[in-house]
């Protein structure tokens, strides 16, 4: 599903990751942990073709992803990876359901079957009420859940999560870790979460903690959901 062959990155001349070796598998949920400056961010932006590596390869699906061309790369990227982030980055002048729809109508799907891939995500994460509504107007678990919608619409085979729920209270983030183990469930995707947070770190399938640019340990963890 994911291979990631020794992939080296610096900034500035300080090397972040030095030669990360790393598989995922199809339907896997694996959090990824580690002390800040560990490479965790730098790691999962290039698995998301978001940056380039100063060597090394990934492959998603057995799609060697930097041998693309730029143009290639940003169609694979919008029909193949979704993405969640800490702050949930909705556009503020446009609704709920614009917001999830909009990979979609990026990526040239009409806006009819667009807005209907979005209604149907809105409706599963009960979120139908808000569909009309700006950013502004929902609470912190509503637009994290927009995110999630929004990263899904175009059934991407892969997920990638940075701190998630790192924004949230005690009760919309344990809300928004059963989401991704449901999701997991019903549509089949790959998730990769890079987090802080220990209880969702253990309930991933695996742990992989990183140290200095390097992948310390994998842990397989037991009491998963």
């Amino acid at each position: 599903m994911i291979e990631i062959r020794q992939i080296v990155k610096s900034f500035d001349g300080l090397q972040v990751l030095k030669g990360i070796d790393l598989d995922i598998n199809h339907g896997e949920v694996v959090s990824i942990v580690g002390p800040s400056g560990a490479g965790k961010t730098t790691l999962l932006q290039i698995m998301g073709s978001l940056d380039r590596p100063d060597s090394g390869t990934v492959s998603i699906d057995g799609n060697r992803i930097f041998d693309m061309s730029e143009k290639r790369l940003a169609q694979f990227r919008n029909r193949h990876i979704g993405f969640v982030f800490q702050f949930h980055q909705l556009l503020p002048e446009f609704t709920l359901e614009e917001n999830v729809a909009m990979p979609a109508l990026i990526g040239g799907v009409n806006r009819k079957e667009a807005f209907a891939q979005a209604r149907e995500l809105i409706d599963y994460l009960g979120l139908s009420e808000r569909a009309v509504h700006r950013p502004t107007e929902l609470s912190g678990g509503e637009r994290q859940r927009a995110a999630v919608a929004r990263a899904l619409v175009r059934r991407p085979s892969v997920v990638l999560a940075d701190e998630p729920s790192g924004s949230l209270d005690s009760h919309n983030r344990q809300e928004l870790h059963k989401l991704f183990f449901d999701l997991r469930r019903d549509f089949g995707q790959t998730f990769v979460i890079v987090t802080h947070d220990e209880s969702l770190a253990r309930q991933a399938d695996y742990t992989v903690e990183m140290t200095d640019g390097h992948i310390t340990e994998i842990t397989e963890n037991q009491h998963r959901l």
